[in-house]
Order: C-alpha cells, then structure tokens, then sequence
C-alpha cells in the first residue's frame, strides 16, 4: 500500500552535515505520519524524529535535538532529516517509517548507511 525508499547517506566525518531523503509512495493518502529511525551495530532500532504531513506534530530525540531537523516537500511526497555536527556515535543504518493513523508506524523503507569517522 505505502512505499518508502531512503536516500542520501554515506560517509562523513565527525562534525560534518548530511540530508536524508524519504520519497513516499502508493496510498500516501494512507501515511498520516513518517518517522526516522536508525539501528547501529549491536543496538536496538531507535526513533530518533518523526513528523506529520502538516508539520504541526513534530518529535525529536534528545540525542539528536538541535543537531538534527526533519522537514517535508508534500508536492514531492518526501520527507528530509537534516543532520548537523555529525558523531561517530550516529553511524548506523537509517530508516524512515510510514504511520497510517499516527501510531504504530508499519511500512518501511530499506534503509541508508551513514558511516561517521572520527
């Protein structure tokens, strides 16, 4: 019904900046809300931002808030998280996620590595 597919990681160095992109489709009319995870080596999935479509509910992490930013295009049906003085401890893989009614989320994407060195 909803497809997700990630875009935009790769390798950066500590204290660098990358933007992750979400592009949704199907029944988008379906997604009431897209969230990011990320699950790094040995670790549990995380949530580390999630935001409706109307941009009027938003959520960050502790760990990542006031470093990172998530945003949408609606005409592109996309959804960017922006991260700003990366860590190595952000290496992980990268997931956004589609809500249908703004709980649990149950379509997703197949993720994008993001590798920070120190």
């Amino acid at each position: 019904q909803v497809q997700l597919v990630e875009s935009g990681g790769g390798l950066v160095q500590a204290g660098g900046s990358l933007r992750l992109s979400c592009t949704v489709s199907g029944r988008t009319d379906s997604s009431y809300a897209i969230g990011w995870f990320r699950q790094a080596p040995g670790e549990e999935r995380e949530m580390i931002a999630a935001t409706n479509w109307s941009g009027t509910s938003t959520y960050y992490e502790d760990s990542v808030k006031g470093r990172f930013t998530i945003s949408r295009d609606n005409a592109k049906n996309t959804v960017y998280l922006r991260m700003n003085n990366l860590k190595p401890e952000d290496t992980a893989i990268y997931y956004c996620a589609s809500s249908p009614y703004g709980g649990e989320y149950d379509y997703w994407g197949q993720g994008t590595q993001v590798t920070v060195s120190s």
